[in-house]
């Protein structure tokens, strides 16, 4: 099993009950399948109308259905405690904040699984009783999937050995179709933005960008992907600012290839972000980034090589970086393609599912190859 070959195989079970797709839910699958072809077992209880559930299946991972409305719901707990008894488990990993808050009612003591957590988000935790308990008393490791969300976890008290910086991983084989120049490009630059439509992920920012560029005379359309609470009032946005014709929202995309075969560049105005995966998805596929110099993102990009950083909430500069490369698609293409090798050398999949396979052995007490 890669670098552990004197290592048995881990029994390992995975919990993530959201039910909307995202960067997380990715990593998930993608993690799951790296571990089940180093010959582990998975199991994973997640929401059965989730898309995750339903890749799973006729995958060599066990799917059993969980649901919890929120984080206080604890409907499941009796017959997941039971589950857990029964299942022999050497670890068991939370995927999510709902997940987590689970492990405030799961067996404790010996014999029992390791339990862990993958923090994705890089919103502040408080330091209180509340953080203390969830992360240091009743978890045995947290991973953290950027440098910003370890620092933030440290802020809040959780102890600093607990914690493992693992970052989140893609397949950079999956978009190499996506690399070529966008086919039948024309006149226009054509700017893409991948993200759930909710506040944090700052689109109003774009949109007001667009306005400027568009009184500057640019030629620029946007592909705006992803669902969420915002689309209504963003799509007034788009009314309000006449840009009708240059802005098209194209809904929920699970898979981000197709979606970056057909843009120039990829636009993330977020105002928080704990890694930002689809800028790992955009440099793999060969595209420029113009971001927000906010958490995880100021360790995926490389401002002036891998893409353009300006401020968060500052349409004035977001117009004016992307408008740079609208002007200048020679330097894009070069920023592209320097993005993928770094996507390739840092941000594999194969390299988070080696991390985090190394941490269950060193949870479990192997040291680690």
């Amino acid at each position: 099993m890669g670098g552990n070959h004197d290592k048995r195989p881990l029994k390992i079970l995975h919990i993530d009950p959201e039910k909307n797709w995202g960067g997380g839910e990715a990593q998930v699958l993608g993690l799951l399948m790296q571990l089940a072809s180093k010959g582990h077992h998975n199991d994973l209880l997640a929401h059965p109308s989730g898309i995750l559930f339903e890749r799973c299946q006729g995958l060599d991972i066990g799917t059993r259905p969980i649901i919890m409305r929120n984080d206080l719901d604890v409907r499941c707990v009796v017959s997941l405690r039971r589950f857990i008894r029964e299942g022999n488990y050497d670890i068991v990993h939370f995927h999510t904040k709902r997940a987590h808050a689970l492990a405030l009612w799961l067996p404790q003591g010996e014999p029992r699984p390791k339990y862990l957590v993958t923090r994705r988000m890089d919103y502040p935790e408080p330091r209180n009783w509340y953080t203390d308990i969830l992360y240091n008393r009743r978890v045995d490791g947290v991973v953290a999937i950027s440098q910003t969300i370890v620092n933030l976890l440290i802020s809040a008290g959780v102890d600093r050995r607990k914690i493992r910086f693992i970052p989140s991983g893609i397949d950079p084989g999956k978009f190499e179709m996506s690399e070529r120049q966008r086919a039948g490009a024309d006149d226009f630059t054509v700017v893409g933005c991948l993200g759930g439509l909710e506040e944090r992920k700052g689109h109003r920012y774009l949109l007001e960008a667009a306005a400027v560029l568009k009184a500057d005379g640019l030629k620029i359309r946007y592909k705006i992907a992803g669902s969420g609470p915002l689309r209504a009032r963003l799509e007034e946005d788009v009314a309000r600012l006449g840009l009708g014709k240059e802005v098209h929202f194209v809904g929920f995309v699970s898979d981000a290839v197709e979606f970056l075969a057909a843009v120039d560049l990829l636009a993330m105005p977020s105002l928080y972000e704990g890694l930002g995966v689809a800028a790992l998805e955009a440099m793999a596929a060969g595209r420029a980034v113009v971001a927000t110099q906010v958490g995880g993102l100021t360790e995926s990009i490389v401002d002036g090589v891998t893409g353009v950083f300006v401020p968060p909430r500052d349409s004035a500069a977001l117009a004016a970086a992307i408008a740079k490369l609208a002007r200048s698609r020679p330097l894009a293409r070069s920023m592209g393609n320097q993005g993928r090798e770094r996507v390739r050398q840092h941000f594999s999949l194969e390299n988070m599912a080696r991390m985090n396979e190394s941490y269950y052995y060193e949870l479990l007490g192997a040291e680690p190859h």
